[in-house]
């Protein structure tokens, strides 16, 4: 029986538990883990160019979702402008993602030790030595990959123009 797109997007839509045993799965594969993380609040180009590079660094790509509670504290009182599932869901229906988790905590540390990527993926804004979770995967024996940024391309940046009347 043919499954309907909805169902498989919200299908990669899972918990710390089930990503666990996903992943297991995988590595008995020998599928390469790739994991990155972010808010993800207004889904723009930027969004998609990353995580295509973000995929094309392994063979299965994770992502870890802040949670609403999460983007507030890191990005002020008016954010997220989408909550948390829609979120998900949109990144979910992206052909580079193959999992979406969501995580309450600031960074997302404890999950990165729950998936233990082989390929941990972050900005090139940030430094190796600044990318939460460096240190463990690389103990374990993986790497850290910094992907540029699409100049222009944020969700600050964008509200900030819809804001001046740019938009």
């Amino acid at each position: 029986m043919k499954k309907h797109q909805t169902e498989l997007i919200r299908n990669k839509i899972v918990d710390r538990t089930r990503i666990a045993q996903v992943l297991a799965a995988h590595r008995l594969h020998n599928h390469k883990i790739v994991f990155t993380n972010g808010c993800f609040d207004i889904l723009h180009f930027g969004h998609a160019y990353y995580l295509g590079g973000a995929k094309d660094e392994g063979d299965v790509l994770v992502v870890g979702l802040n949670a609403d509670a999460s983007v507030r504290r890191l990005k002020g009182p008016t954010r997220p402008i989408n909550e948390t599932y829609h979120r998900a869901y949109l990144l979910a229906s992206l052909q580079a993602v193959d999992y979406v988790v969501v995580f309450d905590e600031d960074t997302p540390l404890e999950l990165i030790k729950t998936i233990q990527p082989d390929v941990l993926v972050k900005g090139a804004d940030y430094t190796i030595e600044q990318v939460v979770g460096a240190q463990e995967v690389q103990a374990a024996g993986g790497r850290v990959a910094l992907i540029p940024f699409v100049p222009g391309q944020s969700t600050s940046s964008i509200i900030k123009k819809a804001q001046d009347g740019q938009g």
